[in-house]
């Protein structure tokens, strides 16, 4: 699906505009034109703090938020680069702990932009070379780097010797790109492994563990995987961590969801892991407390959007784009509904599995509300109300957010894609910082 972005700062605008225009708008895998690009800005990925990278279908955001919050908790400063952005482009580059200005922003995207002409770098490339240029002129402890998509051709994969990769839950997604295989996938994400790297894992089924194995003993990375090197064991309000020779008790992660006890511990042990900086055991537990992710199981505070509820009704919001993020979430509604009415307001992008997604969802839900992503190519929402009758609820279509939030009571929770958690947090002021 076509990337996209837009500012309320003209200059930012202008450079956006450029972006657009300048090559594919689309996903486009390889490593070519990033590695040209990077090398007319002087290869500024050779320069960057000690790199954590993070690969994974679902949870990969969230790992990284835990990485951050324990790196920050230790004291230091470390940068970020994320995707997508759920308001602003500028939630994908924190430099040193802050999200980049505007005031940075337009002369760095002009710099990558006039240093790129003629290469047709895709959008998600140029961002990250900006990304890497920002991060290369400023101190920092580590640099945390999401993966974009897939990880053996995604453009973050120049980095050619990070202190420790990671691998977060895995399953079906952007199957045009990665293989029509869960296997073909995990080999895919695997593709982040390096030579002598620690590649830190959470526990998959045999035939993905075979895969991702393979892949890495090629790469000669040698693999620390949930359940054999490394265990978390969630108990009421805390979660044990487990390793050869070391062990921690930290609270139960502040974010919502028992898969989040799971990425705790992906952060935890690629921590633990790695060499290039020291990371005292307080400060892993802190990152339980500490870590924050926009739109995953986040509940909104008082705002234009939330007005439009009944009284003492909840919105919730989760991206919950595909079956394994989704099962997480339905689980999540369960405990937080405690009985009360729940309402489904679902849009989803027109390459994703909706029939998946609201086989899990539906059912937990009183009613559901189906409605477009704005800007973006989605399902019908009246295709999205039938599948979700089949399932069991009542369901009905509406134009736009306010209009399916009006008057809703209980739970609510806005799910199906981060385009449109990022619009309510736009449309209730609540923009990720």
């Amino acid at each position: 699906m076509p990337d996209s972005a837009t500012s309320a700062d003209p200059q930012v605008q202008a450079q956006l505009d450029r972006l657009f225009a300048a090559g594919p708008g689309a996903d486009v895998l390889g490593l070519e034109r990033i590695t040209a690009l990077l090398a007319r800005l002087g290869d500024p990925h050779l320069s960057l703090p000690p790199v954590l990278h993070v690969a994974g279908t679902n949870g990969k955001g969230s790992t990284c938020a835990f990485l951050r919050a324990a790196i920050e908790a230790a004291g230091y400063d470390v940068h970020v680069y994320s995707s997508p952005h759920l308001v602003r482009f500028n939630e994908r580059i924190r430099i040193a702990g802050k999200l980049i200005d505007d005031a940075q922003l337009a002369p760095l995207l002009e710099e990558v932009l006039d240093a790129g002409e003629g290469i047709g770098a895709s959008f998600f490339e140029a961002t990250t070379a900006a990304a890497f240029l920002a991060f290369a002129r400023a101190p920092a402890a580590a640099t945390i780097v999401e993966v974009g998509l897939g990880g053996r051709l995604d453009a973050t994969n120049v980095i050619p010797a990070p202190a420790v990769t990671g691998i977060a839950a895995l399953g079906l997604d952007h199957q045009a790109f990665l293989g029509d295989t869960a296997v073909a996938i995990a080999g895919e994400k695997a593709g982040i492994a390096k030579l002598g790297v620690p590649l830190v894992t959470m526990d998959y089924a045999r035939p993905l563990r075979e895969r991702i194995g393979a892949v890495a003993r090629a790469a000669g990375a040698p693999v620390l995987a949930r359940g054999r090197d490394w265990s978390t064991e969630t108990a009421r309000s805390t979660v044990r961590y487990q390793d050869a020779g070391f062990s921690l008790v930290a609270r139960r992660p502040r974010l919502i969801g028992p898969h989040q006890s799971r990425n705790l511990g992906l952060a935890i042990a690629m921590l633990h892991h790695q060499g290039a900086l020291s990371v005292p055991e307080a400060a892993l537990r802190a990152a339980a407390d500490w870590a924050h992710w926009p739109a995953r199981m986040q509940r909104l505070g008082a705002g234009p959007l939330t007005a439009g509820l009944a009284p003492d009704a909840e919105l919730w919001l989760d991206g919950a784009h595909n079956p394994n993020a989704a099962a997480p979430v339905a689980r999540a509604l369960r405990t937080i509904a405690r009985g009360r009415p729940v309402t489904l307001v679902i849009g989803m992008l027109a390459n994703k599995d909706a029939e998946g997604v609201l086989r899990l969802l539906a059912p937990a839900a009183t009613r559901v509300v189906a409605l477009p992503v704005p800007g973006h190519e989605h399902h019908a929402p009246d295709a999205l109300a039938a599948l979700a009758r089949s399932f069991g609820p009542p369901a009905r279509t509406a134009p736009d957010l306010p209009a399916a939030l009006a008057g809703a009571e209980g739970v609510v929770l806005a799910a199906g894609s981060l385009y449109l958690a990022g619009e309510a947090l736009r449309l209730n002021d609540e923009l990720p910082d």
